[in-house]
Order: C-alpha cells, then sequence, then structure tokens
C-alpha cells in the first residue's frame, strides 16, 4: 500500500492515541504531529473530521442516515447474527467501537481520508434509504475494522475521543506556527475548520473574512439564584426579559436571509414571515434574537386607526399595546416545518426579538462593548419603517412596579411586523431587579437576562457577563439515552425517556433519570417515529437511542444515588418541553447537577426506588 492509501489508517491509529490520553496537551500534540505529516488538503479534510463532522461548519450537507441504517450494514458486513453486534455495543456502548469488534479484516482494505469525504458526499446526494444503504455498506467493506470505527463515529456525530474543535484549533497554530487567537478568529469567520488550516497553511490567517450566512457561535448565559447575586459581578447591568422561544441569528444582506438555531441549523423554512420582514432590511448584518409565538392584536385594520388617532393628537404620545410572547408550546407547532400553510401562518404568527448585533455593514461587532452593539441594533433597526420599537413611558419611569404589558411605538401609519427591538432595562438595586423579574412573569416570559453593559460579544462562551435568573423547580438541560414502550394508551409508542447529563471529564454522557409525562400525544408520537428510525441497540421493550434528543426536564429535588451512573438522581422528574433548538452538547453537566444538590437546604439519603 502507498502512503497515500495508509492516510485513513494513520488518521484511525491518531484518534485511538488522542482518545487513549487524558492531558489537553498532550491531545493537541498528537493532532498537530499529525496534520503536519500529511498534505495540507489531507490535512484540512482531517480537522474537519477530527471536530466530529463529516462536512465544515458552514455546509448544508448532511447525510441523512440514522443508526437503525448502520447498525444492519454493520451486522450484514460482520456475517454474523445480530446478537454479536448488541454484545459488542453493550460492553463499549458505541456503534463506531462496536463496529471495529466484530468486523474482519480483509484483503486490499484500504481508504484515504479524501476517498472518505468523497464517500460522505455521495451519500449526502443519495435520495432514498436503499441508496443510501449501498454506498454505505461500500465505503465500510473498503475500511479495515480501526477504520471503520471512526467512519462510524463522524456519521454518528459521536466521535468521543476527548476532542474538541478548539483543541483542533489549537493544534493548528502549533502545527504551522500561529497563535491560538488568530486560529480562533478565522474559525469562526469562516465556518470552516478545514480552511482555517489552509490559511494557517499559507500564514494568511489574519486575512481570513466573514462568510455571511453560515452561524457563529452564542453567547451564553450563566444561572443565577437571586436578584442580590445578580448585581455583584459587575456595576452596570442592561435587563431584558427572557423570553421562552428559540434562540435564533438572523444573516441577511441585500434581499437574502437565513435563520439558524443554537444547534447551527438552518431554520429559515419555519419562518417565511420572518424571512420576508429582514429582507426588506437594507445592508447586510447578523442579528443574535428570539424566535417567540406572538399574540397580535386580532384587528390589524383597528390597530392602524389607533395608530393614526394617537398620532393626529400632539398632545398624546404615539403609543399602542402590539401584544405579548405566547408559550414555547404554541411556537412547537411552527418547527421542523419546511412549508408552512397560510392556516399556520395566521394561527401561529411569529414575532423575531432582536437583542444584539454581531456584525454589520461590512464590520465584526463582536468586540465592541454590549453599550455600543446596542446603539448599532438600534441604527439597523429604526432605518426600517416596518420594525417594532418599544419604549417605557414616564408613567412606568416615575412607578416602581411596571405595567405586565409593554408599550411599543410605530412609526406612521404602518401595520405591526415581526422584528422587534427586545426592550432593555437598568436596574441598580436587588428591589428593582425584582420589581423587573414580577414584571417579566406576569407577562407570561421566564425571568430576566441581566448582562455586562461593558462586555464584548463572546461566540460559543458562557461566562459572568450575561446571567439568567429564572425562579421556578429546579430544570436540567438533558439527552435522551434510551426510550422505552409505555403503558395503557400509550402501549405500541415509545413514551418513557432515560436520560443523562456530561461528564466533561471522562467525555461521556451518563444516565440520572428517567421520566414519562409532559410531552403531548402527538409530540411522543413524533418521538417515537425518530426513536425507531435512530435505534442503535433494540432490546425489545426498550430501545438504546441515538444520543440527540434534547429535552428539559423539571423536579422536586435531588438525592445521591447509586442507581444511574451519574451518581445522582432526580425526584419525580417531569418533562417540561423538547428542545429542538438545543444540541447534545448543549445539555447540563454534572457539574450543574452537583451545584443545584449543594444548594439544596435538606440532603436526603439513597432515593427510594418509588420515587421517580
Amino acid at each position: 500500500m502507498t502512503l497515500f492509501k495508509l492516510i485513513m489508517l494513520r488518521f484511525a491509529q491518531t484518534a485511538d492515541a488522542i482518545a487513549a490520553t487524558t492531558k489537553k496537551l498532550e491531545k493537541t500534540r498528537l493532532v498537530a504531529d499529525y496534520l503536519k505529516a500529511i498534505s495540507v488538503e489531507e490535512a484540512a479534510m482531517s480537522a474537519v473530521f477530527l471536530s466530529g463532522r463529516p462536512f465544515p461548519l458552514w455546509e448544508e450537507s448532511t447525510l441523512q442516515v440514522g443508526g437503525r441504517l448502520l447498525w444492519r450494514v454493520v451486522a450484514e458486513l460482520a456475517g454474523r447474527d445480530e446478537s454479536a453486534l448488541t454484545d459488542a455495543y453493550r460492553k463499549h456502548g458505541d456503534l463506531g467501537a462496536a463496529a471495529e469488534a466484530v468486523l474482519r479484516t480483509k484483503p486490499d482494505q484500504d481508504i484515504s481520508v479524501l476517498e472518505v469525504e468523497a464517500a460522505f458526499r455521495q451519500i449526502a446526494a443519495a435520495r432514498g434509504v436503499a441508496a443510501k444503504t449501498e454506498l454505505v455498506r461500500d465505503l465500510l467493506n473498503r475500511a479495515t475494522p480501526l477504520e471503520a470505527k471512526y467512519i462510524v463515529k463522524i456519521m454518528t456525530g459521536d466521535l468521543r475521543i476527548g476532542l474538541k474543535e478548539s483543541l483542533v484549533e489549537e493544534a493548528i497554530a502549533k502545527a504551522y506556527g500561529s497563535t491560538l487567537a488568530k486560529a480562533q478568529r478565522a474559525n469562526m469567520l469562516l465556518g470552516d475548520i478545514g480552511e482555517t488550516l489552509r490559511f494557517a497553511a499559507e500564514g494568511k490567517l489574519a486575512q481570513a473574512k466573514m462568510r455571511l450566512f453560515h452561524p457563529l457561535g452564542f453567547m451564553l448565559a450563566s444561572p443565577i439564584e437571586s436578584a442580590e447575586e445578580g448585581l455583584t459581578y459587575f456595576p452596570e447591568a442592561a435587563v431584558e426579559d427572557k423570553y421562552d422561544g428559540i434562540r435564533a441569528q438572523a444573516h441577511f444582506s441585500n434581499g437574502e436571509v437565513k435563520l439558524f438555531s443554537r444547534t447551527r441549523d438552518e431554520i429559515t423554512e419555519s419562518f417565511p414571515e420572518l424571512e420576508q420582514a429582514f429582507a426588506q432590511l437594507d445592508g447586510e448584518a447578523i442579528l443574535d434574537g428570539e424566535i417567540v409565538a406572538w399574540d397580535y392584536p386580532a384587528d390589524r385594520e383597528q390597530t392602524r386607526q389607533a395608530v393614526d388617532e394617537t398620532v393626529s393628537h400632539a398632545s398624546q404620545e404615539k403609543a399602542l399595546d402590539l401584544g405579548q410572547a405566547r408559550p414555547f408550546s404554541v411556537l412547537q407547532q411552527r418547527l421542523g416545518r419546511k412549508t408552512v400553510s397560510e392556516r399556520m401562518l395566521h394561527e401561529v404568527p411569529v414575532a423575531y426579538l432582536a437583542f444584539d448585533v454581531l456584525y454589520a455593514g461590512g464590520q465584526l461587532a463582536i468586540d465592541l462593548p454590549l453599550r455600543e452593539r446596542a446603539r448599532l441594533l438600534d441604527e439597523i433597526l429604526a432605518a426600517d419603517r416596518k420594525t417594532i420599537h418599544y419604549r417605557v413611558t414616564d408613567t412606568q419611569r416615575k412607578t416602581k412596579h411596571l405595567q405586565s404589558n409593554l408599550i411599543f411605538e410605530i412609526e406612521k401609519e404602518k401595520a405591526p411586523a415581526n422584528i422587534i427591538r427586545a426592550p432593555v432595562f437598568r436596574a441598580a438595586s436587588s428591589d428593582e431587579l425584582e420589581d423587573l423579574f414580577a414584571a417579566a412573569q406576569a407577562r407570561g416570559n421566564e425571568g430576566l437576562m441581566i448582562k455586562d453593559l461593558t462586555s464584548p460579544y463572546a461566540p460559543g462562551k458562557r461566562g459572568k457577563s450575561w446571567l439568567k435568573m429564572k425562579r421556578e423547580l429546579a430544570t436540567l438541560d438533558v439527552v435522551v439515552t434510551a426510550a422505552e414502550y409505555g403503558h395503557g394508551k400509550r402501549i405500541g409508542v415509545l413514551s418513557d425517556y432515560t436520560f443523562a447529563v456530561w461528564d466533561r471529564d471522562k467525555d461521556r454522557l451518563v444516565n440520572i433519570g428517567k421520566a414519562y409525562s409532559g410531552l403531548t400525544d402527538v409530540e411522543i408520537a413524533e418521538m417515537t417515529k425518530w426513536f425507531l428510525e435512530h435505534t442503535v441497540e433494540d432490546q425489545g421493550f426498550r430501545r438504546v437511542v441515538e444520543p440527540k434528543i434534547v429535552l428539559e426536564v423539571a423536579f422536586n429535588n435531588m438525592m445521591k444515588s447509586d442507581r444511574h451512573e451519574s451518581g445522582y438522581a432526580l425526584r419525580f422528574p417531569r418533562i417540561v418541553k423538547l428542545r429542538p433548538d438545543k444540541s447534545a452538547e448543549d445539555a447540563d453537566t454534572i457539574e450543574r447537577a452537583r451545584e443545584i444538590y449543594e444548594k439544596q437546604g435538606k440532603r436526603p439519603q439513597q432515593k427510594p426506588a418509588s420515587s421517580e
């Protein structure tokens, strides 16, 4: 075999070595040495694979290959009964590792990284299960068991070798003699770790330009427990309502528009009215905001007349209540739809509440302090006559308690539109923060966002510059790892879900509980279909599934328990909602579970088996 044909094997061997060490510096060294030893093109594609993806982040290509299809192909190529694969999966807890265990080495098995990339693109372009199955079978048949292990891991998005994209950025900087800051910034602008590597190899990282219409990382917030805590991290705070919608980036440029969720999936098709609204904005920009189901006034003509009457009286203010956010359960009806009917547009109208700007007029804005970004956002939205702007009335300023309905302003005679500048308040004391919190909940919103006015926008980072204040039963964002068939009226549907949180030290998911209540029959039916298509181990009554579905679960309290791998268990857990706006990587961690446990005033001992 030539050196070229050994490249995928070298990739797999390197990945094994990376997985075998817990030291970040050693992981970085291994990646850097590997990248320097191969051609730039092979290194660029390897960087994408080492980030756990089959394609660069900015691309819209997806393989559309489920775990069940992979399971069948691996079992067939192994030439054994499926029970052998089941045993291997139970031992390793990973389909890629199970594939390595059951597959056999055959003559003339050799494949390169670039050939794997070409096969991935063929699979993505193929239509129908039969066509995809044949291509997957051919790809895995050409690979050695060790190579197949990592091909399957990349295909399932479950690399799990303790290597995040940030470490690949470090390795690129090390391999090509650049700085980490330059590599990180270039990768953020390009949305392509492979192209970032090419720039680094040519010594041109500083020349990387923003590629519009690829999602940047979202700045994240840290939870706080009280109003008093909310004012301890920075002296000046901007305060906004925390809406119960889905976080979304809006990219627009001269009529072209794309919306991206926090999972970096494009969701433009689900919200055609937002696409139309952003298409009317001049210039180009990237905004950060929340898409919410919005309760507009029923009579639009009456609204216009009311605005005209308000404008006609100089002594009166041009103001009108334009509605408020509706519950997340309403918005869920719009999620995941490629076509939205006129009836759905009418029954579940949405609004985009913009609260930040990342890029505008050809320039990045993320390094600017929030105070300046807020002014820039105001300018972008004020330039459009169809944008709704809020303001606080003099009455509100003079009263301690804010109204539950904010007052919004419309310029001239335009009807309400779908882009709203999210209201921003100020708070100088915990009492004022409590008043704002009460008003936000009275408006039906989750709580508050408290932001440092001097802070830059940090894509993908969670720190103390943005805080979120909610007061409710404790909740965790968890990943479903297994689903069981229900009882009674739920016989025949997968309605009982085992879920997990992250153990970041070991880069794995560990189970923490099980819940079966909280979803509607329609949601359970949709989830059953998804779980059946993404089963990785069929245990009859129970199915181990691809860990990709995120739930928000509430519970009464948390206890120490040896029932689950996490060492904790939730008392009376129930599903609050599905979180399609979050990826498995966004789920909570053992550290977060430990924080909740330690803040409980009472610490129960071992959990009774009947309480879950």
